[in-house]
């Protein structure tokens, strides 16, 4: 099977979790003697032709159909959501040899870039929606547009030409990495057929690690309690919400430590999370890393040096550090909404709290600070979910059997 992967940008220096998914995709095929790539816009990574791991990566020029676009705004949009075309990207779509299926991680206008060359070969392309279509807050889209204000936006056309509106009617298959958005698309996607395959994680890379040495190299104290979480820096992960309850976590602990790690997508909310720590006097509690990267050993360190997980996210469609957190045996603390309400077994495998009701995520970081025992039950429950149900090698599977299937209708409709 020839698939080509197509997500809005793949830069290891901005990482997030579709990175990770796309990338994990690619090499597990890979590795079962498939022929798998990733063609992508040149966002944030400027570097042609690559090999990341085993996997053939492809970049190519792009830009935003916007006048009056500065480059500030440009590269606040290539951080996240930003509406791009590339002329030479469908180019090598159309032209690439063998390619049997396009999969595209994306929407809008390069979605509609997949659509049309997949249109134009007469073989099938599919979608995955990585969250956020169904669910994403008012508040969160206003930001997300904000760089266009006060420009002049021409690429309508472009988007009318490659079918931009209708990237999932057309989709031989809609996959969602969550059940609750699959049930929404379901509904307003009758005649499309979409499959809920989430994502994975690879066990072995997160099983082993050292905490110590990372504690020595950030300076943390062996005897801190310290409380992990990973994701983007910016207000959907909501980090502000855990540096507001950490004085109140120290009246009870004086041992608590903050650990927050993630590439900076919003400037402004990463300043004020430092002014807020500043301002509270927890400096000395704070250990805030502005990214690390996808294979530096660091990250799984990271996790190993922590005794507990928190996702606070104010919406979450899955959660794939969730994952890597119960890969590395961690107690997780996360959000009760979107995905992880159904990837969390609350009391099992994590403990899920409510963002709107900080004194929720106080109560369950307490329970797991003072519970040993407890920390160690939740760590084995996600330590065997993991293994059992998220393992990259069933997920890709499933993904494998679905490219066949319609590739099969395909060519049953073409004859």
């Amino acid at each position: 099977m020839r698939v080509v992967h197509v997500p809005r940008r793949f830069a290891p220096t901005d990482w997030g979790g579709t990175e990770t998914s796309v990338l994990n995709t690619c090499k597990t095929m890979i590795s079962s003697g498939h022929r798998a790539s990733i063609f992508t816009p040149k966002a944030l990574c400027d570097r042609g032709n690559d090999l990341v791991g085993n996997v053939p990566v492809r970049r190519f020029a792009y830009f935003y159909p916007f006048l009056g676009l500065s480059q500030a705004a440009q590269r606040r949009m290539d951080l996240c959501g930003g509406n791009l075309f590339s002329f030479s990207l469908l180019s090598a779509l159309h032209r690439e040899p063998d390619l049997e299926v396009i999969h595209a991680h994306t929407l809008k206008r390069l979605g509609g870039i997949c659509r049309t060359a997949a249109q134009k070969r007469r073989i099938p392309y599919l979608v995955t929606v990585h969250g956020g279509l169904m669910d994403t807050p008012a508040e969160e889209q206003d930001r997300l547009a904000a760089p266009r204000d006060g420009t002049l936006e021409w690429g309508r056309a472009l988007g009318w030409w490659v079918g931009s509106r209708r990237v999932l009617q057309d989709a031989a298959a809609v996959v969602c990495v969550g059940p609750e958005e699959r049930l929404q698309l379901q509904a307003s996607l009758p005649d499309t057929r979409v499959e809920f395959i989430p994502n994975g994680v690879d066990v072995r890379a997160w099983w082993k690690g050292d905490g110590p040495a990372f504690r020595r190299r950030f300076g943390i104290p062996k005897e801190r309690h310290v409380i992990l979480t990973v994701g983007r820096i910016d207000p959907q992960k909501n980090q502000l919400l855990l540096v507001d309850l950490l004085p109140a976590l120290l009246r009870e602990d004086p041992e608590a430590h903050l650990l927050l790690i993630g590439h900076v997508t919003d400037e402004a909310y990463y300043r004020n999370i430092r002014r807020r720590v500043r301002d509270s006097g927890i400096s000395r509690h704070v250990t805030l890393i502005p990214g690390l990267g996808h294979d530096d050993g660091a990250l799984v360190d990271a996790y190993h040096a922590a005794d507990q997980f928190v996702l606070p996210s104010i919406h979450e469609p899955f959660g794939i550090v969730v994952l890597e957190a119960w890969a590395a045996s961690l107690p997780v603390v996360a959000s009760a909404l979107g995905g992880l309400r159904h990837l969390i077994d609350d009391g099992k495998t994590g403990l899920l709290a409510d963002p709107a009701r900080p004194r929720d995520f106080v109560q369950a970081i307490r329970s797991l600070a003072k519970d040993g025992a407890r920390r160690r039950s939740l760590a084995a429950g996600g330590a065997t979910e993991a293994a059992v149900r998220y393992s990259w090698g069933s997920v890709t599977a499933k993904l494998v059997q679905l490219y066949e299937q319609v590739s099969e209708d395909a060519k049953r409709h073409a004859a």
